[in-house]
């Protein structure tokens, strides 16, 4: 049987899984099941809570290697995609954006401006909602817990399972948490 090598090269691209994450007009890699929203974090935390989730909101930048990273070889990872769109809402924003954004204490402010008063400095940066928010506080003292930066599979999944468990209620601490998922997995101490 004789092959040639564009037929080889076919089969090849056929059976290995190249995940390219796809990228917005706005230069900021997508997930289809990213939520649109007028970002009114209020609003979000409402919506989400009605679905019986938690809100995610997730900041970007253009070019940001490290959010490409992020979209390709986590959040397109089916058991990350599942767990996050089955108990989470996720917004997207620009760190660098224009878009209007409303924070928990109402004050209306552009998503550029909003990451410099929640103190967002880098890409990607989840930050984690409760699903009761006391009055008078703005989304930065809200948040309950974030992800600052790209980091694998099980990290970035046990984060989205530790929020929706409430650990930063349990007293157990996140890397702990995390610990004792890997060893729970088999993934540590064999």
């Amino acid at each position: 049987m004789r092959v040639t090598i564009s037929a080889l090269i076919c089969l090849i691209l056929a059976t290995v899984s190249v995940s390219a994450a796809e990228v917005g007009d706005d230069g900021l890699h997508k997930q289809a099941w990213f939520a649109t929203t007028f970002k009114d974090i209020g609003e979000d935390i409402e919506t989400a809570a009605e679905e019986g989730k938690r809100l995610a909101i997730i900041f970007e930048q253009r070019g940001c290697i490290y959010c490409r990273q992020l979209h390709e070889k986590v959040l397109s990872d089916p058991e990350v995609r599942d767990y996050i769109t089955e108990n989470y809402v996720v917004v997207q924003y620009n760190l660098f954006g224009d878009e209007e954004v409303t924070d928990l204490d109402g004050e209306t402010l552009s998503e550029k401006t909003a990451a410099r008063k929640w103190r967002i400095i880098y890409t990607p940066t989840i930050v984690f909602f409760p699903e009761i928010v006391p009055d008078g506080v703005d989304a930065a003292e809200a948040a309950v817990s974030t992800i600052p930066g790209s980091f694998g599979k099980w990290t970035t999944l046990n984060m989205f399972r530790w929020v929706r468990e409430k650990g930063y209620e349990s007293g157990e601490h996140f890397q702990k948490y995390h610990a004792r998922k890997l060893e729970e997995a088999g993934l540590v101490g064999n």
